[in-house]
């Protein structure tokens, strides 16, 4: 007999027999000493390996108890209060609709707006994002939690930068449109609320304040190559005061302070791309077409959010590339060196796709294509990355709001 540990079906332990045999017995005659010590070593590594195995499926079950305990529904009377609580937020930050009922249904939240908008607002072990999400929904409920959160904040005798530099703290922006309008139309109506007589109307602090959210953007991201003067700040808000301009100085002080101090955008634990990157539209390898040189190589691609990322590797933390979907159109291809083709390319003739990469020094850089071109390996896989492309390729509606917001509060005037 050669093998000298067994592991008992029913009970799964662990059964040292070697210690019960002599050396006649454990091993073959025609051993070498050499090879006994060898053999024994191996059985000794073995039993180790067994015991580390049983202590992981220990620590898993107890992990596994855990979680269950997590998704009991507050079913569990004799937990106290604090770590229900803390059970709360973690459901909350995994998923705020289910946090948010998990807490009502225990009593540590009243089923009011007021109360959840408090909650939210002191933000204790929150996730940012996951609060963003759940202010930007379009339930009745969510809005009247919204409405609630934002009348928490004290806007009195603020600048509209400090005023905005405050609100864009206690939360991240969500990613859709609808979401980012319903949530600046609320802060420009407290705005406004809080400062009686600064802006003609709450149309008129709606298309400042993102003209400043945009205006940090120009100067302060590294992709962005013309930063935009004050006389072009000032240009591009004549008019939306109901017809009227703005005071030069009050659009000079608001540059001055963006252009001074940046927008400070709250992180949450780990990397922003966690975030973005958690529940992608559609990701997987593909073959890209260099812009300059027109050779091959493998990308591993994640769609979404109306952009195209690639990576040279699934476990980077940042993308090689970004390519973002507005105004492309997307087509299947024929190439001679690479089968299942489809490529993008600029739906309004022009001749550089607006997009970045980066390049050998890490430094990002404004990318040259005038098409992205990219390989399947099979056709199904081509298919579906065309079908999933197309979905997410729109005219960003975020444009659309804010050009009829402006064109409204310059047209009022001209009415009256």
């Amino acid at each position: 007999m050669i093998v000298g540990i067994m592991e008992d079906e029913d009970t799964g332990s662990v059964d040292m027999t070697n210690s019960c045999m002599d050396s006649e017995q454990q091993y073959p005659h025609d051993l070498t000493v050499e090879e006994i010590k060898l053999l024994s070593d191996i059985r000794r590594a073995k039993s180790q390996l067994l015991r580390e195995i049983r202590e992981l499926e220990n620590e898993i079950a107890n992990v596994t108890a855990d979680l269950e305990s997590m998704d009991n529904d507050g079913s569990n009377k004799t937990g106290s209060k604090s770590k229900q609580m803390n059970t709360g937020r973690k459901k909350f930050n995994m998923d705020p609709k289910k946090g948010i009922e998990y807490l009502i249904e225990n009593e540590l939240l009243k089923n009011t707006p007021e109360d959840v908008a408090q909650f939210l607002y002191k933000g204790e072990g929150l996730n940012k994002t996951a609060i963003g999400d759940y202010l930007g929904e379009k339930k009745d409920f969510n809005i009247k939690v919204l409405e609630a959160f934002v009348e928490r904040h004290e806007f009195k005798d603020m600048i509209l930068v400090q005023a905005l530099r405050q609100f864009l703290w206690s939360f991240r922006l969500p990613g859709e449109a609808q979401k980012i309008d319903r949530m600046m139309e609320c802060f420009a109506k407290r705005y406004c609320e809080t400062n009686p007589g600064v802006f003609e109307s709450t149309d008129t602090c709606y298309v400042l304040s993102f003209s400043i959210i945009m205006l940090n953007t120009s100067l302060h991201n590294a992709s962005v190559k013309e930063k935009p003067s004050l006389e072009r700040f000032i240009l591009m808000n004549r008019g939306i005061n109901e017809g009227g301009d703005l005071p030069e100085e009050l659009l000079k002080s608001l540059y001055d302070s963006i252009k001074k101090e940046p927008f400070k955008i709250p992180e949450d634990d780990g990397n922003d791309l966690t975030h973005t990157f958690f529940n992608p539209d559609r990701e997987g390898w593909l073959m890209k077409q260099g812009g300059r040189y027109k050779n091959w190589k493998r990308r591993w691609f994640i769609l979404t959010d109306n952009c195209l990322y690639y990576f040279e590797y699934t476990t980077d933390k940042e993308p090689r590339g970004i390519i973002p979907l507005e105004n492309l159109q997307i087509r299947e291809m024929e190439d001679s060196k690479k089968p299942h083709c489809f490529e993008l390319f600029a739906a309004d003739g022009r001749d550089i796709i607006k997009a970045c990469k980066t390049d050998a020094d890490g430094k990002v850089v404004e990318g040259k294509h005038n098409i992205y071109r990219m390989s399947a390996s099979t056709v199904e896989e081509k298919e579906a990355w065309i079908k999933s492309i197309t979905a997410s390729i729109s005219k960003d509606p975020f444009y659309d709001m804010l050009a009829a917001r402006k064109k409204k509060a310059s047209s009022n005037m001209k009415d009256t």
